[in-house]
């Protein structure tokens, strides 16, 4: 495995319909599946590690509180027309958290993958 990459784990509800949901939408190969608990796909140096309820990741911690899809933070991709991507991912039935705002480093919005997970698309500015 190259030391470049960065990791990121997400916890998903459905591990088969977030590896379409990446490899569709996002451009993402698939490395290795053991659905239903687990795949990972890649996209450059990014590495997302899909964990399903049955994947060791999703198993209660000591507390008895249970991992789970969703919250604010998130993987971020800088594209060049973010105007381009939302309308080509809403037309493929994803689904958006806001509408595109701008601000002084450039316009960016969130939205969520099939379990929750939210991605920023970020467009900077210039």
């Amino acid at each position: 495995m190259p030391d470049d990459r960065v990791n990121v784990r997400y916890l998903v509800d459905d591990v088969e319909a977030s590896i379409a949901f990446y490899t569709t939408h996002f451009g993402f190969e698939v490395l290795s599946s053991a659905a239903p608990a687990f795949a990972d796909v890649v996209r450059g140096n990014l590495r997302l590690l899909l964990s399903g309820p049955a994947s060791s990741a999703g198993r209660p911690m000591p507390d008895g509180r249970k991992p789970s899809p969703g919250g604010w933070n998130r993987i971020h991709f800088i594209v060049d027309d973010i105007h381009g991507d939302v309308e080509r991912l809403r037309a493929g039935g994803v689904s958006f958290r806001n509408e595109v705002i701008k601000g002084p480093g450039g316009q960016q919005v969130v939205l969520d993958d099939p379990s929750g997970n939210p991605i920023e698309l970020f467009q900077p500015a210039g």
